[in-house]
């Protein structure tokens, strides 16, 4: 492990034992503990190869004298003249339409270093603080580990509602003023305070003009997250265990990644007037809800003897989450549980983005299309290999070969290449075979 990794784990390992030992306590003085070795040890957590912020400044021109532009960065950070820049905004294109863009902000590289390391100091204090229903960009959480919770404990309510609340654009409109109250429920040391103001104050470029929203997280910025999961813990994940649950007449819970938040209730009537109580709640700390996508979903487990309808005649619910669609069906033992399987949007969207990589890319050597479209095929089945997906991976292997053998197509004068040549190249070329990777069977033989 790195010299700087070694101090800065023995340092958080002291702000979290202080956290847990005194949940009441606010932070005073957390910025002492911010040093040459810390920034250090921020910086080489700092991504290098990231687009330029508004100064311009690269990592390689910055490393050039990396000691000396870290003690004056450090100096600045401390005696309160550090100068937060404006966020240069960029467009990239959709995930979801690549024809269209959106935009994105980028930080200057100091920032990054700024942030990463307060970020740094934070964490430790907020992990403890944190309920075990968050899980977006929190240390050793996932998407699948929320996918698991979720599973299990619906399961265990064997079925009932789904309230899927959808923050209208919560990064752009989270309020200031509230955030600031938030935090200093537990972090009163004024560096840090003053450093996060600044930030939030510091601006967004575009077209060579500066304008200064009066809401929203820092765009790109690497605090961002952190701050947002600051903010819904005190709008949503702490008022849901103290005031909510204790209301209900049947059991629920609450999963929340990032602004994204499911709730799952055993009984109609609490979802119900949770669902009328949710948007009352959100407009009280300056949030709204998207009216068409927060909904309440009837998910409960289908009798023992349906035969793949629901009652009354009706097909079982479902709902998606995370990439996933959630709908009831049999077990290998005939028993119903909640499966999984990749969400239709998400299909869509990645055999779309294939697409567009097979046509801006059929230039390229046969051997290094095959090389880079296996990553990509590992890197779908990483995260969309659950226990009982295997028929959507390999749907998706089917069209990237499809795809693939139309592209190529396009280097010869055939319209489409005809199929025993594509075969002969997959037999030299042949593409990753689906794969499940998130086991519950091999969690449960390991367990």
């Amino acid at each position: 492990m790195h010299r700087n990794s070694d101090t800065v784990l023995t340092k958080q390992q002291r702000i979290a034992t202080l956290a847990k030992q005194s949940p009441q306590m606010g932070f005073t003085s957390l910025a002492y503990l911010m040093d040459l070795d810390w920034l250090q040890e921020a910086y080489r957590r700092t991504r290098k190869d990231g687009a330029v912020g508004v100064d311009g400044q690269t990592a390689a021109e910055y490393e050039q004298d990396l000691e000396s532009n870290l003690r004056s960065l450090l100096e600045r950070a401390k005696s309160g003249t550090y100068k937060a820049l404006p966020v240069r905004r960029r467009y990239i294109p959709k995930a979801s339409t690549p024809t269209e863009s959106r935009p994105i902000g980028v930080p200057t590289l100091e920032d990054k270093i700024l942030q990463r390391a307060v970020v740094m100091l934070l964490e430790p204090l907020y992990e403890q603080d944190f309920l075990d229903c968050s899980y977006g960009y929190r240390p050793n959480r996932s998407p699948h580990t929320a996918l698991e919770a979720l599973w299990h404990q619906v399961m265990a309510m064997q079925g009932g509602w789904i309230v899927e609340v959808d923050i209208q654009q919560f990064f752009d409109t989270l309020d200031h003023a509230q955030l600031r109250r938030f935090l200093q429920h537990r972090v009163r040391d004024g560096v840090l305070l003053r450093l996060i103001g600044k930030w939030l104050k510091a601006g967004v470029m575009e077209d060579g003009s500066v304008h200064f929203p009066d809401a929203g997280t820092p765009q790109g910025g690497v605090i961002s997250p952190l701050l947002s999961n600051i903010y819904l813990h005190y709008v949503l994940d702490e008022w849901f265990e103290s005031e909510i649950q204790p209301r209900l007449h049947g059991s629920a819970c609450l999963i929340r990644f990032a602004d994204d938040a499911l709730l799952a209730f055993a009984r109609e009537d609490d979802a119900r007037r949770v669902m009328a109580v949710l948007p009352k709640r959100f407009a009280k700390h300056g949030l709204s809800l998207h009216p068409d996508k927060t909904r309440m979903v009837p998910f409960q487990r289908p009798p023992h003897d349906a035969v793949g309808k629901g009652t009354q005649g009706q097909r079982p619910g479902c709902f998606d989450v995370l990439g996933f669609t959630h709908f009831w069906g049999r077990s290998r033992k005939g028993h119903w549980v909640v499966k999984r399987k990749t969400a239709s949007n998400r299909m869509s969207r990645a055999t779309r983005k294939i697409s567009y990589w097979c046509q801006w890319n059929r230039h390229l050597p046969v051997k290094e299309q095959h090389r880079l479209l296996s990553l990509k095929l590992r890197g779908h089945f990483n995260y969309y290999g659950l226990t009982g997906n295997r028929q959507a991976l390999a749907n998706f292997q089917r069209q990237v070969s499809r795809i693939w053998r139309k592209w190529l197509s396009r280097r010869h004068r055939s319209r489409l290449m005809r199929w025993e040549h594509f075969q002969r190249l997959m037999e030299r070329y042949p593409l990753p075979p689906p794969r499940v990777v998130h086991s519950v069977y091999a969690r449960a033989a390991n367990s």
